[in-house]
């Protein structure tokens, strides 16, 4: 795939070009979030129910708090085990990664494969103005590369 000059488009080819290659063309924007003082036990049957690995952690204003995932679950699973502790009690906020790398809708795809490329990460929130906006996965990457590689 021939990747064109990132120069101002001059030509609406070239225009419809550059609208295809950004983030916002590509993200998931119906999200299934979740909230800090909800319980991991609760995480854990939405997870399953909906078939995701992980999902936003977000407060009322839908800004990012952090990220809980299935690992986030299997790690408070184990920690119950092994110290006898309910989990009925254990609320999201005490699982979840709070120091999460986030992306604009503005990124191209390309300096996204990049960060995927570089990072052990499968997904990144997309943040703009302070606010979740939606969420690109590796998957939705390659999709990308698919639609572009015909233009």
């Amino acid at each position: 795939m021939a990747i064109k000059n990132f120069k101002a488009p001059t030509t609406k080819e070239e225009k419809d070009y550059t609208d295809k290659i950004f983030v916002s063309k590509y993200m998931t924007t119906k999200l299934i979030t979740f909230k800090a003082d909800q319980s991991v036990l609760e995480v854990m049957e939405l997870l399953i129910k909906n078939k995701i690995s992980g999902g936003p952690v977000v407060n009322d204003n839908n800004q990012l708090l952090g990220i809980i995932s299935e690992g986030d679950c299997m790690k408070q699973i184990a920690e119950s085990g092994y110290y006898n502790v309910p989990m009925n009690d254990v609320k999201v906020e005490d699982h979840m990664v709070k120091d999460v790398e986030t992306i604009t809708s503005g990124m191209s795809i390309f300096d996204v494969a990049s960060l995927f490329y570089k990072s052990k990460r499968k997904r990144f929130p997309v943040v703009d103005n302070g606010e979740l906006v939606g969420q690109i996965s590796r998957r939705d990457v390659l999709k990308a590369a698919l639609a572009l590689k015909d233009i």
